[in-house]
């Protein structure tokens, strides 16, 4: 396996990030997670715009975006599959063992793992724990992920894939790596980024493409949606047959299966909506 670590490929037993990363010491960092199929990035030009943003939102200097793509290609090419998953890791570099930036620049990992499609349908739990809306991070895909670590170990002990946060105020967010869709109605929603959820790459292209509406959602409209159904950039489209202990019938729906239909055509045909 071949990584891009700060300028160049390196075999992965020899790329290495120093122990006083601030990445690894605090956290400091943000991150993209790009499908890849057949050695080629889907949504490439979205996932770097929101890295910049992300970057700007924790204070980090613009990533160089001609640097990350010539990385992704590399690593692309060196590592062939025909579903990966692309991550790219930013950080603020080189620091003291506290809160304070270092002054030797950031660190850029481009790295790929194979993966497979997931199954059409999967079960979700939902957390006691919340989202803050309002947080400093709120919005931003940084590598403060630990609360995610802990939502999603606490589903797989329940035998789901997904656990879903509500947030300080009682209304549905999102996954650890997912935004949720509900169906009511025949029509399907999704929360706003107001409620605190990531702008998913998938999540806007799934609400542009269906025209789906952002609404304000109470957290216990999982126990009354028609349908549910996950996105995320290597879920897509994914069916909820099972929440907490209610089991949905007949999953997918009609109005989730054309949604996934609607993801499968579009997305095959450009390769960077």
């Amino acid at each position: 396996m071949k990584i891009w670590l700060d300028g160049a490929l390196r075999d992965s037993d020899s790329a290495r990030v120093s122990v006083f990363d601030h990445g690894l010491t605090v956290g400091d960092g943000i991150f993209e997670t790009v499908k890849a199929v057949d050695g080629r990035p889907f949504a490439l030009t979205r996932h770097l715009d929101r890295l910049t943003l992300s970057a700007r939102g924790l204070g980090l200097p613009d990533p160089d975006l001609d640097e990350v793509r010539r990385a992704c290609a590399a690593v692309l090419e060196a590592n062939p599959v025909p579903l990966g998953r692309l991550r790219l890791t930013y950080t603020g570099g080189h620091g003291p063992l506290g809160s304070d930036r270092g002054d030797k620049g950031p660190t850029l990992v481009v790295a790929l793992g194979e993966t497979t499609r997931r199954p059409d349908t999967t079960a979700v739990v939902t957390v006691p724990w919340t989202r803050n809306e309002r947080g400093a991070l709120t919005g931003l895909k940084t590598t403060s992920y630990a609360e995610n670590v802990v939502a999603l170990a606490r589903a797989h002990e329940h035998g789901a894939t997904e656990a879903l946060f509500g947030n300080t105020v009682g209304q549905l967010c999102e996954g650890t790596g997912s935004n949720v869709f509900v169906v009511l109605d025949g029509e399907i929603h999704t929360p706003p980024l107001h409620s605190g959820c990531l702008a998913g790459i998938t999540r806007h292209l799934v609400a542009e493409w269906t025209g789906a509406k952002e609404t304000d959602l109470p957290l216990d409209v999982l126990h009354e949606a028609d349908e549910i159904f996950l996105t995320s950039t290597l879920r897509d489209v994914q069916a909820v047959h099972r929440v907490d202990d209610r089991e949905l019938s007949a999953v997918p729906g009609p109005v989730t299966a054309k949604a996934m239909r609607i993801f499968d055509e579009r997305s095959a045909a450009d390769i960077d909506p």
